[in-house]
């Protein structure tokens, strides 16, 4: 496979981008109320930290095992195979689910989008 596909490509696909999804999944499931807050604080400062109630607990714990889905599906298939078909089509997937996922960030307004100076690491 190191023929097939350059050493950046394998780096960042099998590694950098399924620990990020790691990340995001222990970030949502551990600390549920940092999670929530930093969603918004990059243009919302008028929001604090509250205890999350169950409905957001459970499904804050139901992101983290899609983040986790996102990071193994990631790093066990590409790791798997030399095929450009397999790679194409699970990459192109989940460019889907990222822009999905800028989707819904779409509450917090305009700003989120092209301020880029002011994102933190959720944004």
């Amino acid at each position: 496979m190191s023929n097939v596909f350059p050493l950046p490509y394998r780096l960042f696909f099998l590694y950098v981008e399924p620990i990020s999804a790691l990340a995001g999944a222990y970030y949502a499931a551990v600390h549920q109320n940092d999670y929530l807050f930093d969603l918004v604080t990059p243009t919302k400062s008028q929001f604090t930290r509250a205890d999350v109630d169950t409905p957001t607990s459970m499904s804050l714990f139901q992101l983290a095992n899609l983040y986790l889905l996102f990071a193994l599906n990631e790093h066990i298939v590409l790791s798997s195979t030399s095929s450009l078909k397999t790679w194409r089509r699970l990459l192109s997937c989940l460019l889907i689910a990222d822009f999905g996922h800028l989707a819904t960030m779409s509450p917090a307004g305009p700003e989120i989008f092209w301020n880029v100076w002011r994102w933190n690491a959720m944004a």
